[in-house]
């Protein structure tokens, strides 16, 4: 049996490590899958070695005190893979984890895809030389990022965005167990940015015309954390959890409060109407200030090249900002024609030339195999 290696770090990366999965097993199903995933792999039959819910940190100030269960956790893994000596090391998204795996591991000669580009048109341009020794080649997201990585050596396939394959865009508002004009709220899948984004989200609501009905969207790893803060919202909310729910709720909401990265694509592939939040702590936000290089963090409005959702991040995400940012969303049809307009011209980007995300990505495994 030929043995793939899948390493993802978090929610969005179990997601794309099982529809990968999924992809591959179509193709050949004499495939064999170890590694580290979630819940949504844990679906398609695969045992993770660890929680990944460990693994789910973001921000400098956030991942030092869990420095140690991090390395545990890398140990793990690098023990793991020697042993298993898989035909090829898949790694997804989450640069901080899965690339100092590629690079521990490196030394025993498995070739390695890294599956999801390292943003460094965005910040730390210099880290493509180190990315170039580390992977054999990427699959990227993205249709601008090839030639970024091509460029320090290293072979690139476009892929296509996994969110054109997002269950978000297949909603039925008749299906959710509520009336009225809701608003969806996505603070995150990663411990530390949920506890740092619900106070100000949650205020922002209680700003709001008090018949909106806050929906909170859950992810496995925080679950706990939103529901044990119900209270701080001010007003009745729903959660949904499922992405069947997610997708009711996405199409019956007036508008959505979502924090920055692939939550606010899969608003977009609903044709959902947004706002963007998003901070760190106050050290963190100083140094990513000086480190980010693009105009915006949007890939909606880099996509575009325009501002069509509207972007508060770092000090600007606080709720008298987000607030008046939301009101003409809930309150003005033009408004909302202008982002609907806006979101069609970005995701026409992001589609490989054949088939869907996941199966263009499952060949070029295939490929390397």
């Amino acid at each position: 049996m030929t043995t793939v290696y899948i390493a993802a770090g978090e929610a969005s990366g179990d997601i794309l490590g099982a529809r990968l999965i999924a992809a591959l097993r179509a193709r050949d199903a004499t495939l064999e899958f170890a590694g580290i995933g979630g819940e949504r792999m844990a679906e398609q039959g695969f045992a993770s070695l660890f929680d990944i819910r460990q693994l789910a940190l973001m921000g400098i100030m956030e991942v030092l005190p869990s420095l140690r269960r991090l390395s545990q956790r890398m140990d793990e893994a690098v023990a793991d893979i020697t042993a298993r000596r898989p035909r090829l090391i898949v790694t997804i998204d989450s640069p901080g984890f899965t690339l100092r795996l590629a690079a521990r591991v490196k030394p025993l000669g498995i070739p390695i895809l890294h599956y999801v580009a390292p943003q460094v048109w965005a910040w730390r341009p210099g880290r493509v030389k180190k990315i170039a020794k580390r992977v054999d080649r990427i699959l990227a997201l993205l249709p601008f990022e090839a030639p970024i990585f091509e460029a320090a050596g290293i072979p690139v396939d476009f892929v296509g965005h996994p969110i054109l394959e997002s269950e978000a865009a297949h909603g039925d508002a008749s299906r959710v167990p509520y009336t009225g004009r809701s608003l969806i709220v996505m603070p995150g899948s990663r411990r530390g940015e949920v506890s740092r984004l619900l106070p100000p989200f949650a205020e922002t609501v209680r700003r709001l015309p008090a018949d909106i009905l806050p929906v909170i969207g859950l992810a496995g790893t925080v679950e706990e954390i939103v529901r044990r803060q119900q209270a701080v919202w001010g007003r009745p909310i729903q959660t949904v959890r499922a992405p069947g729910e997610k997708a009711d709720a996405f199409a019956a909401a007036r508008a959505g409060l979502i924090k920055s990265g692939t939550s606010s694509l899969e608003a977009a592939v609903a044709g959902l109407p947004h706002v963007i939040g998003y901070t760190f702590n106050p050290i963190s936000n100083a140094i990513i200030r000086q480190l980010f290089r693009v105009k915006y963090a949007s890939l909606v409005n880099l996509l575009a090249d325009e501002e069509i959702v509207p972007e508060l991040l770092l000090e600007k995400c606080e709720p008298r900002g987000l607030a008046a940012a939301l009101l003409p969303l809930i309150e003005d049809d033009e408004a909302v024609a202008r982002q609907r307009e806006g979101f069609s011209r970005a995701l026409a980007k992001l589609r490989p030339e054949k088939g869907l995300p996941s199966e263009a990505a499952a060949e070029a495994v295939l490929r390397m195999l």
